[in-house]
């Protein structure tokens, strides 16, 4: 069947008749189109910035089975921290910020697992905070208000972040006495959880 002829524009759609309304009709609508697109995409981002995958999420990474970089710091009293030094023990990094939600709501959990390393004497696993993007200022009164005694290392020069490849906090790295990169957790951690991992890499069970 052969298509119909075409046929010319009506007068009334080439004047001021209905194409006219149905053009400015459609001028008015795009912007609320476009906002309402863009208040949907703000929603979902918003979703997806603040969705709780829930705690102790160990994530792969190159490092693992590998020498730790040698990072080094600055800890609170101004002396020099070199990790490469700190072979010979367990040694578990904490990535935080003084403001970072997840960071405030894991640090009851990192108390109890600094105790519960303590109590293992010589065989506990030493810990410490590093610190990026926050002043010393900041970081006292964070441990004033919550509590927590363990060293704090300033990543002043963003060593550690840039060599372990730390994008957002907290994050949590294992290190064996050997200086080697046994885990990761790239989410809030629970003490329990923490010390049965550790436990584990050493052979102990949970």
């Amino acid at each position: 069947m052969r298509a119909p002829p075409m046929r010319g524009p009506r007068l009334a759609d080439t004047e001021s008749g209905p194409a006219e309304l149905d053009s400015s009709g459609r001028r008015r609508l795009a912007p609320l189109v476009v906002a309402a697109v863009a208040v949907v995409l703000a929603g979902l981002f918003f979703v997806l910035l603040t969705a709780d995958g829930g705690p102790n999420q160990t994530a792969d990474t190159p490092l693992i089975g590998r020498p730790a970089p040698a990072a080094a710091g600055v800890l609170a009293d101004g002396r020099a921290f070199e990790l490469s030094r700190r072979k010979g023990s367990w040694v578990v990094l904490n990535f935080f910020t003084h403001d970072c939600v997840p960071c405030i709501r894991e640090h009851p959990e990192l108390i109890e697992f600094v105790d519960q390393q303590r109590a293992l004497g010589i065989g506990g696993a030493e810990f410490y905070s590093v610190v990026r993007d926050s002043s010393r200022a900041e970081v006292d009164e964070f441990f004033a208000e919550r509590g927590g005694d363990w060293p704090i290392v300033y990543d002043d020069r963003y060593e550690f972040v840039n060599d372990f490849g730390v994008a957002l906090v907290p994050e949590t790295w294992i290190i064996d006495p050997n200086g080697i990169v046994r885990g990761r957790l790239i989410a809030e951690v629970e003490a329990d959880f923490l010390t049965s991992r550790i436990r584990e890499m050493q052979g102990l069970g949970s």
